[in-house]
């Protein structure tokens, strides 16, 4: 019996011996069945170490390998490797994410499965030590050897053992399948629009750094064509035989952007991995990756884990977007293990954006990322025009400026779309008594209560605490309560009442929980079914509706107030996406935005379009500051369901934290401080911030340091490491 040293999705920071009857270097990456204790677990092997720190009279051994489950490959056990060290977190769990749901095997075997294989470089290799007794595997080795592809249904009728056979050297990566469209003439037809200087030469660069890890930040102001440039290079690479991955960052975007790259490119096999698929047709998309079948994937930041055999290039859409972040768990980045990956795998990586992160502007200025830039709009007709309009004056009805009534009219007059956003669902965002001031709360959260009047529901959009619209109030008794402030709903009913023959329709969360609601209404835009259209920030991501030319936009002040250091940088992009919805066909667009600072630079920025300036003036500030890029940070982030102990837990931390810190040049631990929600769901929440110039100081404190609350975190306390964090909550 040999030794594997299995990973499992358990939350502790080491890794668990097992006996195999067969263990080898092809044991790596594989799914075994193993027992823990009282349970059977689903773990990823990551080593075939020759000896044990327990002894094997005590060790387990395998109940079997999971062939149904694709093997994780070698660059993406590299790539958990260094997520789990970088964001703290233990590898078995840091692997989840690298293992699809398996599905229902009854449903899986429905699945039309890949029409031919080809052997690999390492099939090539491994079939050489074949021992002369093998003869079903040297049988198939021979079918094989020497032939570009073979039919699927050619192998297994060679012999019933072909099946398992095949199973078995797809798992250790002897074979791969080739795409059906492999095995007839491919004229990699590309239907595109023509493009522009800025933009061959941008795709020109990509595919000169095929086979380079080469970091590209592409610069598009709104409407320039990034996407054209992505599926152009996409293209190119696909017909060398390659995989490409996209990633992009709201599940919401698939649908459209889906469509665009099947039109521009026909030829090639595309498949979706996000999680709002259902497991089975996750599984499935996950194996095509896995085998090779699926040459462009596109999905949102969990498919960076994806098993790609043959990935020859990365695209991030939107990469400046917070929804890369994943917020709990394993708390990464997916474009900086995009960037990660690359490197592994000796491939271009392309960020793009019309607004870049500061960080990754710094890292292009610095001569790490090579700078793309689109200058001009791919669409005819120039940028939008904006305007600044007073928020609050004498003409303002239901929260709508005259200026921006009159801009809606002339489009209803025209058959044109406007579009109003505001980024809060719900009709208001609190409840308040006229009389005694008394506010709407969560019983559960440091939060006010949002008004939903048409779910007649006070409910909380940070823990779904839900409770019945007060009659009166529960501390005076007086009956004259006022909803304050404006939420999508509000904004809905004052519309209709404004503009009553208008077809309006309100686009969020809410109003699109329902399966397929949010393709419905996608189609009623684009089929002109609608006039009137109020969104959140799911509206102002990529999407593209020829009839929309003019963008309201109301409540942006709210930002401006914000303690995040990045709420500027935040505003200033959503600002930037939301105006590049009007005018994208040949119609002329125009934004109008409310607000109560029009003089605030970073309201003249965008008036002038000026994404450097904007820029500029916040990196200066964060220069000065010492705050990203200038500077790494992490967070120690604490929760329980008393105040008391997470207090008690925190300043042990904190003191212990100095202690360690001493030791690592640059790295400062600051004390203790509560949340700016500092309860959610019923529990007390509190962070420490920790700060170095660099990282690699910071990473040596980090290990140091959370070796010492893994020993020392009492068990009614929740915590976690945040690296990079992108929210100071």
């Amino acid at each position: 019996m040999k030794l594997l040293r299995v990973a499992l999705p358990v939350p502790v920071y080491r890794e668990f011996d097992y006996l195999s009857p067969d263990a080898g270097a092809e044991s790596l990456g594989r799914c075994v069945r193993v027992r823990l204790g009282p349970r059977r677990l689903l773990g990823v092997v990551v080593a075939t170490p020759g000896e044990s720190a327990v002894p094997r009279e005590t060790l387990l051994a395998i109940e079997g390998y999971a062939d149904d489950v694709p093997r994780v490959p070698p660059d993406v056990l590299t790539l958990a490797r260094f997520a789990a060290d970088y964001y703290q977190y233990p590898l078995g769990l840091t692997l989840a994410h690298a293992v699809p749901p398996r599905g229902r095997q009854s449903a899986l075997s429905r699945v039309e499965q890949p029409s031919a294989y080809r052997l690999t470089e390492a099939g090539i290799a491994g079939i050489r030590g074949l021992p002369a007794g093998a003869r079903r595997q040297i049988e198939l080795a021979a079918a094989l050897q020497g032939r570009p592809s073979v039919p699927r249904a050619e192998l297994l009728a060679g012999a019933p053992s072909a099946r398992a056979l095949l199973g078995r050297w797809l798992g250790c990566g002897w074979i791969e399948s080739v795409p059906a469209a492999a095995d007839t003439k491919r004229d990699g037809t590309v239907i595109l629009p023509e493009l522009n200087t800025g933009q061959r030469a941008a795709v020109q660069a990509i595919v000169a750094a095929a086979g380079t890890f080469q970091p590209f930040l592409l610069h598009g102001v709104t409407a320039s064509g990034k996407t054209e440039v992505y599926l152009s290079a996409a293209a190119a690479v696909i017909a060398d035989g390659q995989q490409v991955l996209m990633l992009v960052p709201e599940i919401n975007l698939t649908p459209q952007l889906a469509d665009r790259i099947r039109r521009a490119l026909p030829f090639a096999r595309i498949v979706q991995l996000h999680s709002n698929l259902p497991d089975t047709q996750r599984l499935v998309a996950w194996r095509e990756a896995a085998e090779g079948t699926a040459q462009f994937v596109l999905g949102t930041r969990l498919a960076v884990f994806a098993p790609l055999p043959r990935l020859g290039l990365i695209v991030v859409d939107e990469e400046h977007d917070l929804s890369y972040k994943q917020q709990d768990g394993l708390r990464y980045v997916a474009r900086d293990l995009a960037v990660y990956r690359a490197r592994l795998r000796n491939a271009p990586v392309v960020l793009g954006s019309a607004t870049p992160a500061l960080e990754t502007l710094w890292q292009a200025r610095g001569g790490r990322y090579r700078l793309l830039s689109l200058h001009d709009r791919a669409i005819a007709g120039a940028p939008p025009s904006i305007r600044l309009v007073p928020q609050r004056d004498k003409q303002t009805m239901g929260g709508i400026a005259a200026a921006l009534r009159a801009a809606i009219e002339a489009r209803l007059a025209r058959g044109e779309q406007s579009l109003l956003f505001i980024n809060r669902r719900g009709y208001a965002p609190s409840l308040l008594c006229v009389a005694c001031a008394w506010a709407a709360h969560c019983q559960r959260c440091s939060a006010r209560l949002v008004v939903h009047l048409e779910e007649k529901c006070l409910r909380c959009h940070h823990c779904g605490y839900e409770e019945p619209i007060a009659r009166a109030c529960p501390m005076c008794g007086n009956q004259d309560l006022l909803p304050l402030g404006f939420g999508t709903q509000r904004l809905e009913a004052v519309l209709k009442e404004l503009f009553p023959t208008a077809r309006i329709a309100r686009i969020d969360a809410d109003s699109t929980r329902r399966k397929g609601s949010w393709i419905a209404l996608l189609g009623a835009i684009l089929g002109r079914e609608l006039d009137i259209l109020v969104g959140t920030q799911m509206m102002v991501k990529g999407h593209d509706f020829p009839g929309l030319t003019l963008v309201g936009v109301l409540g942006a002040d709210n930002a401006l107030y914000s303690a995040d250091f990045r709420a500027t940088e935040r505003l200033f992009a959503q600002l930037t996406q939301v105006a590049g919805r009007a005018g994208r066909a040949d119609l002329p667009g125009e934004v109008i935005i409310q607000t109560d600072f029009p003089a605030h630079p970073l309201y003249q920025s965008l008036l002038r379009h000026d994404y450097h300036a904007h820029a500029e003036a916040v990196l200066a500030e964060r220069r000065q500051l010492e705050l990203p890029p200038y500077s790494r940070l992490a967070l120690l982030r604490a929760e329980a369901s008393r105040r008391t102990a997470i207090e008690r837990f925190l300043a042990a931390a904190h003191i212990q934290g100095q202690v360690f810190a001493a030791g690592f040049a640059g790295v400062r631990i600051f004390p203790a401080v509560a949340a700016r929600m500092a309860r959610r769901a019923g529990f007390e929440r509190a962070h420490i911030l920790v700060q170095s110039a660099t990282m690699k100081p910071l990473q040596g404190f980090l290990g140091t340091w959370r070796a010492w609350l893994t020993d020392h975190a009492p068990r009614n306390v929740r915590w976690g490491i945040d690296v990079d964090p992108q929210e100071l909550d």
